[in-house]
């Protein structure tokens, strides 16, 4: 097992207690996955998937193979048998992915499980394409077939012109309702999932609308966007940021430089630390172990937001229809090990204690563990366990992601078989030029930052010394990259002022 390199929260080897959490939480796809299409069960015994949840998958099977749990020949199988799924999948009018498909099949199918379609999720999309692009980026010789699922793929309508993300469903008279999809944490993270292959997202990249409700002393960021009017709730959860912190570093989709202790999408780190320390303020006031995000429940309402925040309240859970279910709030594992893994702190420490053992050797990691003492949630998820694996892995390696890597030998992406008519039907990004700075053709410009959040707010995060420049395209963002997060706020930093190379 390969050592990662130096990098913020837990890091090291794995001890014998965490590799046999690994290889329970990996057990759960060896009893999921189905021979005919490769496809997991997002539920273990329920013969349907998401995009979301199948790229968890991918996600368990690079931890399992970087973590020495499979063999190369067990994962090139799996996962070559997966990504010929992915392609011959079909897609929902001629677009994109449908929401939802049946495992046994690989046939698009409704929320029923029976045929039919539903729409696409943008945010699915999103994730969908982080994971495709690590495995470009890991294992270059997998990367024409990568390359080959999405370039099945019509994005025309799932990001516009200003970079903004859509999902699709059915409206009226069977016609296909286009939307803006995504909330705060959710929506940066799947824009990350497009820019890493080529696609404008600076809208949904960008943190606004927001503000911040003060819980416990705390200044918790949220989307303000008003639910009744777009008719889309405004859940504050800890996942996506997570999700961003494990595999991407909170760093910039072109950062190709920087080292792990620097996070160059500097308000995304800080947004995380926040969230992160809210919970621990809640555990050090009331003695409640939290680690909250939306989770799978057995029974109804099956599922549910387990919320830090939502429709004005704290510590809300919700179920879909806007429910009110406290019964239902828990402790999620894929939470409480995200945490662990990120932050290493004595709190970080018992959620872990709390859950390590809340697994069988046979079927993976149950969902979560009640808050109010009623025991675990009797569900096994592609998720949750693709998460945990994560999370491990993060411990061993570091950010999953490693840029550095990729191999421009392997860019079926742009230099693949369509001609341009065909890239241009699809929507398909243009591969982007890359200028080498000199005295010769470009100069280097201070500009000043635009900054997410003003220096004030910087609470939790220091932003980069201003005095170095770190060479690549990730600083040329306008936001102040961020470093040293820390749940104590520092005593004095300074705002860096980024490097603009520009040509004549």
């Amino acid at each position: 097992m390969p050592a990662g390199n130096s990098h913020p929260g837990r890091q090291g080897a794995l001890t014998p207690r965490e590799m046999e959490m690994a290889k329970a939480a990996w057990q759960y796809f060896v009893a999921a996955t189905q021979e005919n299409t490769g496809l997991a069960n997002a539920v273990l015994n329920y013969p349907s998937t998401t995009l979301w949840d199948t790229a968890s998958y991918i996600a368990a099977l690079v931890s399992a193979r970087e973590l020495g749990i499979i063999d190369k020949r067990e994962f090139d199988l799996r996962t070559l048998k997966l990504l010929g799924t992915l392609q011959g999948f079909n897609l929902f009018r001629g677009e994109l992915p449908n929401k939802v498909y049946n495992t046994k099949t690989g046939e698009k199918v409704n929320y029923e499980n029976k045929p039919g379609e539903v729409g696409y999720s943008a945010l699915d999309i999103g994730r969908m394409m982080v994971w495709l692009y690590i495995l470009k980026q890991r294992y270059p010789y997998l990367a024409n077939s990568a390359d080959g699922v999405m370039l099945r793929w019509k994005f025309c309508n799932v990001v516009d012109a200003n970079g903004k993300l859509y999902g699709a469903g059915i409206g009226a008279n069977n016609q296909t309702k286009y939307h803006q999809e995504g909330r705060l944490g959710y929506e940066e993270y799947a824009a990350k999932g497009f820019a890493l292959w080529g696609f404008d997202t600076r809208r949904a990249s960008e943190a606004g609308p927001f503000d911040f409700i003060d819980i416990l002393g705390i200044k918790v960021p949220y989307d303000t966007r008003d639910p009744r009017v777009y008719k889309t709730q405004n859940y504050v959860l800890t996942e996506s940021y997570l999700l961003d912190g494990l595999e991407l570093n909170w760093d910039l989709p072109d950062d190709n430089y920087s080292d792990p202790f620097l996070h160059t999408d500097g308000w995304r780190a800080e947004f995380a630390q926040r969230i992160y320390v809210v919970q621990e303020k809640r555990f050090e006031k009331t003695g409640i172990l939290t680690a909250r995000s939306e989770h799978q429940v057995k029974g109804d309402p099956f599922f549910v937001y387990d919320s830090i925040y939502a429709s004005g309240y704290p510590w809300n859970t919700l179920s879909p229809k806007e429910e009110y279910v406290p019964e239902r709030a828990a402790v999620a594992i894929k939470g409480a090990l995200g945490m662990w893994a990120l932050w290493n702190t004595e709190y970080t420490s018992k959620l872990f204690d709390s859950v390590a053992e809340v697994y069988t050797p046979e079927k993976g990691f149950y969902e979560g563990v009640y808050e109010n003492g009623s025991g675990f949630i009797p569900l096994h998820t592609a998720n949750n366990n693709g998460v945990v694996l994560e999370a491990l892995l993060y411990k061993a390696q570091g950010p999953i992601l490693q840029q550095k890597n990729i191999s421009q030998d392997t860019q079926a992406w742009y230099e693949g078989s369509l001609v341009d008519e065909q890239r241009e039907q699809r929507c398909l990004p243009k591969q982007p030029l890359e200028i080498a700075c000199s005295k010769s053709n470009c100069r280097c410009e201070r500009e000043e930052a635009q900054a997410t959040l003003k220096l004030e707010e910087y609470l939790y995060c220091e932003p980069v010394p201003s005095d170095g420049w770190y060479p690549g395209d990730a600083l040329l963002h306008k936001e102040p990259a961020a470093r040293n997060c820390q749940v104590e706020e520092p005593k004095s930093f300074k705002l860096v002022t980024p490097l603009r190379r520009q040509g004549h």
